[in-house]
């Protein structure tokens, strides 16, 4: 399995938004079978984003889905930026299957 956890930040009084633009893609994702957004309670402007795979090949390839493309172009004017990305080896947990 391949997973990410990063921390992106929304412009200021915009993470709501944000992350309705990254939820509305989330949902048929080949590939995908963890994808979760949270907001940070100690920073408004900031959300996590902690994503499983199958494999890091379905990730890149996400990446040029029409739905993804679309919530990438709505979702860019709202970041301010990523402060925080791992890469990670996911090995099971509840509601994954070992890997």
């Amino acid at each position: 399995m391949y997973g990410l956890i990063g921390r992106m930040l929304a412009k200021p009084g915009e993470r709501e938004a944000l992350i309705g633009h990254i939820l509305g893609s989330s949902a048929a994702m080949p590939g995908c079978l963890s994808y979760v957004v949270a907001r940070d309670p100690a920073n408004p402007d900031a959300i996590w984003v902690t994503e499983v795979w199958d494999r890091e090949e379905s990730h890149a390839a996400s990446l040029h889905l029409p739905a993804v493309q679309a919530a990438i172009a709505k979702a860019r004017p709202l970041i301010a930026g990523f402060d925080n990305h791992t890469v990670t080896e996911p090995v099971g947990g509840h509601g994954l299957a070992p890997g």
